[in-house]
């Protein structure tokens, strides 16, 4: 195969990959036809189907690079710069806070909507849960610095790092119930409170 048609195949799969962020995020899942991605992307049914042999894998695929598009977001996002580990993750809460801006599908999630909707399809349900697990993930680290540094014992250090994502994904949905942001932020600044809480005081080191 010639050079310029590999690059011209490369091409329409990331378009169909950025369609798919897209319209998924606007409209969901099951109300996206495969006409809807060609016309978005620009691409041919053709070439559709010779990247993907089905919506429902362009949906597998379309979780994994929304994986690595928001990883590269996260990794380069400012909360990795304070010392204290509780620090972090009180401004990494902020900087989810922070993005909750423009229309509601400009700031929701592709895995958590496509889940709610395709969490029958195991290929799609489980693309979608790693993705949020890698996600959490990146927070267990800080998570367990602050615990060791503030006492904290009764949970894990991935049982919060799960739950912030569950506060988050929840949030996302009482904001499309409510059709705007304001109930989330809200949400998001009840999470806030709570991880304070759990961290409240530190440990009486002269025991």
């Amino acid at each position: 195969m010639a050079a310029g048609t590999d690059r011209r195949s490369t091409n329409a799969r990331g378009k169909l990959l950025e369609a798919a962020v897209a319209t998924i995020r606007e409209q969901g899942f099951a109300a996206t036809s495969v006409y809807e991605l060609c016309a978005a992307a620009g691409v041919t049914k053709g070439a559709f189907f010779h990247h993907f042999p089905s919506k429902e894998a362009l949906a597998v695929a379309a979780a994994d690079y929304w994986t690595e598009r928001t990883g590269t977001l996260f990794a380069a996002a400012p909360y990795h710069a304070h010392g204290d580990p509780l620090d972090r993750l009180l401004a990494y809460i902020d900087f989810r806070k922070d993005l909750i801006c423009g229309e509601i599908h400009d700031f929701t999630c592709l895995v958590g909507t496509m889940v709610q909707e395709a969490y029958g399809a195991d290929e799609i349900r489980d693309a979608c849960r790693r993705s949020i697990e890698a996600h959490a993930k990146t927070l267990e680290t800080d998570i367990a610095a602050a615990m060791e540094t503030y006492g904290a014992r009764d949970f894990t250090a991935k049982s919060l790092a799960l739950f912030t994502q569950a506060a988050i994904q929840g949030a996302f949905i009482l904001a499309k119930a409510k059709g705007g942001r304001r109930v989330a932020q809200d949400a998001i600044d009840h999470l806030k409170r709570y991880v304070t809480l759990l961290f409240k005081e530190k440990p009486d080191e002269s025991r």
